[in-house]
């Protein structure tokens, strides 16, 4: 008889996925403007988000194939102790490179999401993973809720002695960090049913099996979907920041609230419009759209300068964006075996990963032509970005 409702175990994840989100993106609105108190100029504000990215692009594929071999616990737990000890550091650090140092240690320990992925292909049947990994996401985009909002009160109470006001958004994220880690030890319990034998060799350590992967008939043109749309999402992610900062002359805590919004809208469009989506079309045309969209709003926003006509594209924003990350996985966890998920998952983060570090940079740069530009160019790749995404219809999701 096949399962046709989500286990305990899962419920157990997405608690401490929630948890986790909020650590990680309470510091997503607090990197820019934290960045400039250390005198910091937009490009090199935006290398402490391609510091992460690296060291989590270097490091997950070998979190993730750990996993395979000596189980998802025991790695998630090491992968979420990390956030709490950068936090801490970045909280109290007085010097701009222990503050990139912070980063570095968050992303060679940040391989969470994708090994708590491959728990969830662990305990799920391919009937129940789409809607499995929608909510796991959704969950995540509630930590887009939570997190946010939770740096803005941080930067209205008076700071601990030895902590900036910004810096107790980090602190915050680390204790939040610390209750992931306290969850998983106590209350989730092991998912591997096999565990591979171990041996592990330099080859996992090396880059031409990320490099192979991409070649690899059905999951390598989803890898590459990956990094497109993750390539042209984080340049709007970094530079709609100084856009908003000071084209449109708002604060800290506005860009916090801003963050939030969109985390509302894409918890409720993940809740309650994935599923019956998913039901009614084929998830490379839900996926192809939403990037369209995506695209285009990318290209209205610096068109219309103002904080008004921001919030309206922003909230269209927030619906679409919701959509693409729990798409692929679903079309990677989809056309792939259970006992590779975890590699699968970890190399597609690496994926992720990349564009994450290409991104940011390749925006800070853009920045030095105009706050706007960054807008046009990433507005034209997502456009291309939904083309390709189409394309693949046959190749992934065929009749």
């Amino acid at each position: 008889m096949q399962k046709t409702t989500l286990p305990l175990q899962f419920w157990i994840l997405a608690l401490i996925a929630l948890i986790n989100s909020v650590s990680f993106t309470a510091i997503i609105p607090l990197l820019y403007p934290y960045a400039k108190q250390f005198g910091l100029n937009d490009f090199q504000a935006s290398l402490l988000t391609t510091a992460y990215a690296v060291s989590q692009f270097i490091a997950t594929p070998i979190l993730g194939r750990l996993s395979d071999f000596l189980g998802r616990k025991p790695l998630l737990l090491v992968s979420l102790s990390g956030s709490v000890v950068a936090g801490t550091i970045a909280s109290l650090t007085p010097y701009a490179w222990l503050l990139y140092a912070s980063r570095v240690l968050d992303g060679v320990t940040g391989g969470n999401v994708s090994i708590a992925r491959a728990v969830v292909s662990d305990i799920t049947t391919p009937e129940t993973r789409p809607r499995a990994f929608g909510i796991f996401d959704a969950m995540f985009r509630l930590g887009f809720v939570a997190g946010p909002s939770l740096s803005f009160l941080a930067q209205t109470v008076p700071p601990f002695p030895g902590v900036a006001r910004l810096g107790m958004g980090f602190l915050v994220a680390a204790g939040m960090a610390l209750v992931a880690v306290l969850l998983t030890f106590f209350f989730l319990p092991e998912t591997l049913a096999v565990k591979r034998d171990f041996h592990l060799t330099w080859r996992d350590f090396g880059f031409g099996r990320i490099a192979r992967s991409a070649t690899r008939p059905i999951l390598g043109p989803l890898f590459l979907l990956t990094f497109f749309s993750g390539f042209t999402f984080t340049i709007f992610t970094f530079a709609f920041q100084p856009f908003f900062m000071i084209v449109l002359g708002q604060d800290a805590q506005t860009l916090a609230i801003v963050f939030a919004m969109f985390g509302i809208l894409g918890f409720v469009a993940q809740i309650f419009g994935l599923e019956p989506l998913t039901h009614r079309f084929k998830l490379v045309n839900i996926l192809a759209l939403t990037i369209l969209i995506r695209g285009i709003l990318f290209l209205l926003i610096p068109t219309f300068p103002t904080l008004l006509a921001f919030l309206i594209l922003g909230v269209f924003f927030g619906i679409a964006n919701a959509y693409p990350l729990p798409l692929i996985n679903s079309l990677l966890s989809l056309n792939s075996s259970n006992r590779e998920q975890g590699e699968i998952f970890g190399i597609n983060a690496s994926y992720l990963s990349i564009s994450n570090a290409f991104g940011p940079a390749f925006a800070g740069l853009l920045v030095s032509m105009g706050y706007k530009a960054p807008f046009w160019i990433t507005g034209v790749l997502t456009l291309l970005t939904a083309w390709y995404a189409y394309t693949l219809k046959p190749k992934v999701e065929p009749d």
